[in-house]
């Protein structure tokens, strides 16, 4: 009796699933072919193909997903059944196991009965040293029949084949390091921590004038007009904002009538002192209230003059909005622009706590600018804070003075840019390990 042959049809689909393995050229894409091609052979319910580290089970697809989503209940619970199943098989040859023939534990037990039909067949992949690659599972309802497992043995040699090989694609190759090689690589790192470096740091800078004198409000009151653009450019005795002087006026208007009242009687009095001694006691009195509003009135039209603000010398008006200040109320002192000279242009660095290194007065700067970062800047280190203030962005920080070399034409006052410090010369040690030492002697106290 002649045993029964495969019908050619059932071996070119195996071929054609070898060809589209060797023709995968990534790891995921030969998941994808395992996951999907089998159908036309195994007609399973769903395939997952699953990659084994060492104890763990990483999903790499599912069937008829292109790309599954990791937090969903399923493929949560799919990972601890891959590290359950993988403990079940013992060698390498596919198994088929059956839910009513095992003990799972009961988490597995209740997934298995929720999404997965009565059984599967686990196929194990292995490279040529026998260590396991990954599982590929086949939901189905009842074992392949023969002659298709000893059939599609070759295919599964295949996909062993092509794991091993992409895989080993992303894998650096191991650096067999000797006891000699060690100590050389040991004495190459000292000698590089040793070689002697500059000591930098980069901090945020804004130029800024040398020449700049604060104009404050000299009287409580309200903004009522600024005549200055900001970056205008101003002379000596120029209108920069005047205050609202409606309150004042109203208050001097009082204080006139005030003094009239006052003259009329003193004047009254001075009448009826010739022939009545006891209004002559009445003058002095009368007198010094018409003194007193006299110096009231004084006051006012002073504060009254004082309502408009000039600029005390030629420059430029910096400031951010006339809008911000328009109607606003301000106090006595409160800074309201800054007339700067352009002529002499500095650079103010922003040093944090946290990047601080030992710097004196003559350290070189080279500020990026970020609107010209191909054109940078040189200076001088001219002052420093002696302590630290919170920045505008609330970081605690040095603030530091530095000049500018030659006249640039790129040095505009206002522009923002990394300003990098120089320090004195380190050893390439201290430089790389000088944060996290510090770092850990705050933390030890040691």
């Amino acid at each position: 009796m002649t045993e029964r042959l495969p019908s050619p049809q059932l071996l070119l689909r195996i071929n054609t699933l070898r060809d589209r393995a060797l023709a995968a050229d990534s790891l995921n894409a030969l998941a994808f072919s395992m996951a999907n091609d089998a159908y036309s052979l195994l007609q399973y319910h769903q395939a997952l193909v699953l990659a084994l580290q060492g104890e763990q089970a990483e999903l790499l697809c599912v069937s008829g997903l292109a790309k599954p989503a990791e937090d969903s209940p399923y493929l949560v619970w799919l990972k601890r059944a891959g590290r359950w199943l993988n403990q079940q098989l013992d060698g390498n040859q596919p198994v088929w196991l059956a839910r009513a023939d095992l003990d799972p534990p009961a988490d597995i037990n209740d997934g298995w009965a929720e999404w997965w039909p009565a059984g599967l067949w686990c196929v194990p992949l292995h490279n040529r040293a026998g260590q396991r690659l990954g599982l590929v599972l086949f939901l189905l309802d009842a074992p392949p029949p023969a002659p298709l497992p000893e059939l599609l043995s070759s295919l599964w040699q295949t996909w062993s084949y092509c794991w091993q090989a992409l895989d080993s694609k992303r894998r650096l190759p191991r650096w067999n390091a000797s006891r000699s090689k060690l100590l050389i690589g040991l004495g190459v790192l000292l000698l590089l921590l040793l070689i002697p470096v500059r000591q930098t740091v980069l901090a945020p800078a804004e130029i800024v004038s040398r020449e700049a004198q604060i104009i404050s409000s000299p009287i409580d009151g309200v903004i009522k007009q600024m005549h200055v653009r900001p970056n205008q450019q101003v002379e000596t005795g120029s209108l920069l904002f005047t205050l609202d002087e409606t309150t004042l006026r109203n208050r001097a208007e009082v204080l006139s009538k005030g003094v009239a009242v006052a003259d009329a009687e003193l004047l009254a009095a001075s009448q009826r002192a010739f022939d009545n001694p006891q209004s002559k006691g009445e003058l002095t009195l009368l007198n010094g209230r018409a003194q007193q509003s006299r110096a009231e009135l004084a006051a006012v039209k002073a504060q009254l003059a004082r309502t408009q603000v000039h600029a005390p010398k030629a420059g430029i008006a910096v400031y951010s909005d006339p809008n911000d200040w328009l109607g606003k109320p301000v106090s006595t002192g409160e800074r309201i622009l800054q007339v700067a000279d352009p002529a002499q242009p500095a650079m103010r660095i922003q040093l944090a706590v946290a990047d601080a290194i030992a710097l004196e007065p003559g350290a070189k700067v080279t500020l990026f600018l970020t609107a010209y970062p191909l054109t940078p800047l040189h200076g001088e280190v001219l002052e420093t804070s002696y302590q630290a203030h919170p920045s505008d962005e609330g970081v605690s920080s040095y603030r530091l003075l530095a000049s500018i070399e030659g006249e640039p034409e790129n040095a505009r006052l206002g522009l923002h840019g990394t300003a990098k410090l120089y320090g004195e010369r380190v050893l390439l040690g201290y430089y790389l390990l000088r944060r996290p030492l510090a770092a850990v002697r705050a933390w030890t106290g040691w």
